[in-house]
């Protein structure tokens, strides 16, 4: 499969920032035959976001992604937001506008990925669990399926000092706790009000490992989607805040896809 990293000016962040991109490819021989040659495809894609500590580069380094979609016909594309927590910072850089609206963009403008609902997904780990939920919870008619490993997806409980960042962090992206709770950036609040407006809700993945210092947080999350009756495939089992537990689970989540007939190999 082809594996690009694209460098480019993001607008909405004022900087030079880069994703890497994992594309389909049809044989030469076998285009050739079913008469398909030079015929330009628009793929399913899976925007796959990254940890607090973590870059554009560490699902690849850290996991065989890679070698996990190869029997998929389904594009990847691994943006870098930093620590910005995909939210449009309380004092810093527009994160959300970046990774909802720029990014889609530019992805779709350079290549042969679909801005359909139905073949576009997002899923993430940690920091990156909280983006895709809140990309699903807030953009439902451009999202079919989101999928949280050990996510981050209590902002309340961040709050507190050194779950998983400081105080002061914490303020710099989100303002104080009570201007959090409630707010666009409140996947309970997001979850409840999509759930409320009758909107088609996308289909949620959610996992966490029971040693997972964020593991109370993902439980009172399922609580609360329980409680909305919203379409969620929830999974628990030993493991920590690590990679070897999230190589395991991105496997699971590519098999949990609704992708279309004849995607998989």
């Amino acid at each position: 499969m082809p594996l690009i990293q694209c460098n480019y000016f993001a607008e909405s962040l004022g900087l030079s920032v880069t994703m890497n991109v994992i594309l389909p490819v049809t044989g030469f021989n076998h285009a050739k035959q079913n008469g398909s040659l030079g015929s330009h495809q628009k793929f399913p894609v899976l925007y796959l976001l990254h940890g607090l500590s973590d870059d554009h580069t560490m699902w690849q380094r850290a996991t065989s992604i890679e070698r996990y979609v190869s029997v998929l016909n389904l594009a990847v594309v691994m943006p870098t937001v930093y620590r910005g927590f995909y939210t449009d910072m309380k004092h810093g850089h527009a994160y959300w506008t970046f990774i909802s609206e720029e990014l889609p963009h530019i992805a779709e403008s350079l290549f042969p990925v679909s801005g359909r609902r139905e073949d576009r997904f997002a899923a993430g780990l940690s920091m990156g669990g909280y983006g895709a939920f809140k990309l699903g919870l807030r953009n439902p008619g451009r999202f079919a399926a989101v999928a949280s490993l050990s996510g981050a997806l209590d902002i309340s409980s961040l709050a507190d000092e050194g779950r998983p960042m400081g105080q002061a962090e914490y303020g710099h992206i989100f303002g104080s706790r009570q201007e959090a709770e409630g707010s666009v950036n409140d996947l309970f609040a997001l979850a409840k009000q999509l759930k409320q407006s009758g909107e088609t809700v996308p289909k949620l993945f959610q996992c966490c490992g029971t040693e997972d210092f964020l593991y109370e947080d993902n439980q009172r999350f399922l609580a609360h989607a329980r409680n909305l009756d919203l379409d969620l495939t929830y999974e628990e089992e030993t493991g920590g805040h690590d990679w070897t537990y999230w190589d395991a689970k991105i496997q699971r989540v590519l098999n949990w896809l609704p992708l279309a007939e004849g995607s998989r190999a």
